[in-house]
């Protein structure tokens, strides 16, 4: 693991922290030459919000990947067939990176596919998602993106916790925040440990750090109980999420709708809806708004800086247990 400063992955835009063997496969992806004179694909897999976007912004933004590709075309799945009817101006293209919330029909690849290597053979294409199907359109080794291992979460969080603080003065706030990775580590994701530690980095207090870790544990137990999914495997499923415990002093009960969608890979919050953040939330229930509102539980500082964006909806009490909200996902395209 590089031992960098806090703010060197943090604020600078050319270095993300660890994935460094999935960073070269998908360099030695991109830098070899086709072998069997057809363009070839490479699809990058994993669940929501382990990195996989970031990962393909990370690579592309490579000197050598700029050079060697001029042109790279980001498609979703809704669109990756239009480029099709614009065959006369995507004759130089050379890289296309294609986003799928769902899976694919077998017809419309062969079509997208097809156009691709009529236009151009030296051409790479990187499918990413979160439905291992989407691999059997590979015609290499799929990468899969998994949570990061124990000891690289419980660094990468205690430098996000305490910033530019020095740990060893605060031996036992090492210890809380020890707590707060093995949750995250069980079930958590990197957003939620960017959210959690912008908030903990700003309040060095151990007993605001111990009431937080048993709010997150409360969570945890609520939709055990309620759903009996872990929270983070039904946000994975767009189902509602309870986070009432969050808040130091619940006036009503708060629950989020995560805005994720099989047939839509941007959304954009209703702006007439007021925003708040997770953090401010979490300090300070009183700031609430009434009615509907979006939520931002975080939005990462490294490209392609995806916000994640949730809703939350009136009356969240009397909605039915399994409800979604189809149509809506999270705004821009991870960590």
């Amino acid at each position: 693991m590089s031992r960098r400063p806090y703010d060197a992955y943090l604020y600078i835009g050319n270095f993300m922290f660890g994935r460094h063997n999935e960073k070269q496969k998908l360099l030695n992806f991109l830098l070899q030459h086709n072998p069997d004179g057809a363009p070839a694909v490479l699809p990058v897999i994993g669940g929501l919000a382990v990195g996989k976007k970031t990962l393909v912004s990370h690579v592309c933004a490579d000197e050598r990947i700029r050079s060697q590709f001029p042109s790279i075309l980001h498609l979703n799945g809704d669109n990756f067939l239009s480029i099709v009817d614009h065959e006369k101006t995507m004759l130089g293209m050379d890289l296309v990176v294609v986003e799928f919330v769902s899976d694919v029909d077998d017809m419309k690849w062969k079509e997208f596919f097809s156009f691709v290597t009529r236009t151009n053979r030296r051409s790479k294409v990187i499918i990413i998602s979160k439905h291992e199907r989407l691999a059997r359109h590979g015609s290499v080794r799929p990468i899969f993106l998994n949570e990061l291992p124990y000891e690289e979460l419980w660094y990468l969080f205690k430098i996000l916790a305490f910033g530019s603080a020095d740990p060893t003065e605060h031996p036992r706030l090492v210890h809380i925040a020890e707590g707060f990775a093995k949750e995250l580590h069980h079930g958590g994701s990197l957003v939620a440990a960017n959210a959690l530690a912008d908030v903990l980095r700003r309040n060095l207090n151990d007993q605001v750090w111990f009431c937080i870790l048993n709010r997150c544990k409360k969570v945890i137990e609520k939709n055990l109980f309620a759903y009996g999914q872990h929270p983070k495997l039904r946000l994975e499923q767009g189902h509602e999420v309870d986070l009432t415990d969050f808040a130091f002093s619940p006036v009503s009960p708060l629950r989020i709708i995560p805005c994720t969608s099989s047939c839509s890979t941007t959304y954009d919050p209703v702006k007439e809806l007021p925003q708040l953040t997770l953090g401010e939330l979490l300090l300070d229930p009183s700031v609430r708004p009434k009615g509907e509102f979006n939520l931002l539980s975080w939005e990462s500082r490294l490209p392609p800086y995806t916000s994640f964006i949730h809703l939350v909806p009136n009356c969240t009490q009397d909605m039915p247990e399994g409800t979604h909200l189809s149509g809506r996902k999270r705004r821009g395209v991870s960590l």
